[in-house]
């Protein structure tokens, strides 16, 4: 198949691109700097890709592009091209594919568990309505962005990430020096649950639902067993044989040292992968322990 990718270059694009480059398969880099190879097109969140001919005909596109939520501050600018990205760059990607001769059959359109917001204890499904707040408005706002796609009668999924464990990058990546020098503690109360997904199981869900021609829509990216934020901590300090500080860092200082993000740090998301599993899907991953050993271990 020929497949092109947005954000090639992410924690997630990087490792898509290898996988499927390994089983064959032609991938296009849509990059948004000057092109340095052959298999790059140049793109815009307004003017669109260069050259945009040469993805007619493709198998699909993965749009992965977008600033990453927990990069820098959340000063109102920094807010601005969070939603910016997303939101704007998939109308654009959308547009742009829908006009195409021959469109792609499928556009996989990154989305998040922004969506369901703060679930305290309650797991919540992909039926789960959108919660109300600034990550939750930037998700449901970036999933309509797609609509041009979909009106063009293109199959348009939206995969909503949980938090990827990866010690290449994202949360684990920040965490794990602090738990290796025995500093690792809970954040807050620690009774926060975490949906995470390993990054070997998300590379797979996103290849199987380019190829799942029945699933469309939303689809959590998550691992089955979502844990508390706790737990998370004793089982890397466990695996890594360091101790875990006996106190949690305080929720005050958090929400010193990161601001309004602090809310996505401290709030609680207890999601389920409802639709993989009612379509057979099958976790290599499925628990915190295995997760985190493949993350540890890559």
């Amino acid at each position: 198949m020929r497949i092109a990718i947005t954000g090639a270059s992410g924690l997630i694009g990087t490792a898509l691109t290898n996988s499927l480059t390994a089983d064959g398969h032609e991938v296009i880099k849509l990059v948004r700097k000057p092109t340095t190879a052959s298999d790059e097109l140049c793109w815009d969140l307004v003017q669109g890709v260069e050259n945009a001919s040469a993805l007619n005909g493709i198998d699909a596109l993965v749009h992965l592009a977008g600033a990453g939520v927990g990069d820098k501050r959340w000063s109102e600018e920094y807010k601005r091209e969070i939603r910016d990205s997303r939101v704007i760059g998939t109308q654009t990607i959308s547009r742009t594919i829908a006009a195409l001769p021959m469109p792609p059959k499928v556009l996989i359109s990154a989305s998040a568990i922004g969506w369901y917001g703060d679930t305290g204890s309650t797991a919540v499904d992909e039926t789960a309505p959108a919660a109300t707040g600034f990550l939750p408005d930037v998700v449901r706002l970036w999933e309509q962005a797609a609509d041009p796609a979909r009106d063009a009668g293109i199959r348009v999924v939206h995969p909503r990430t949980g938090l990827v464990m990866s010690s290449a990058g994202g949360a684990l990546a920040k965490l794990v020096p602090l738990f290796k020098f025995g500093l690792g503690s809970p954040l807050g109360n620690g009774k926060q649950y975490w949906s995470f997904i390993s990054l070997s199981d998300e590379i797979k869900a996103i290849k199987y639902l380019i190829g799942k021609t029945e699933i469309s829509g939303p689809v959590n990216l998550t691992a089955p067993t979502p844990v508390t934020n706790l737990e998370v901590s004793k089982t890397l300090a466990k695996l890594l044989n360091r101790p875990m500080l006996p106190i949690g860092v305080p929720s005050p200082i958090l929400k010193t040292a990161l601001g309004e993000f602090s809310q996505e740090v401290l709030g609680s998301a207890r999601v389920i992968p409802a639709v993989l599993q009612r379509n057979g899907f099958g976790f290599e991953h499925p628990n915190i322990a295995s997760a985190l050993k493949s993350a540890l271990t890559k």
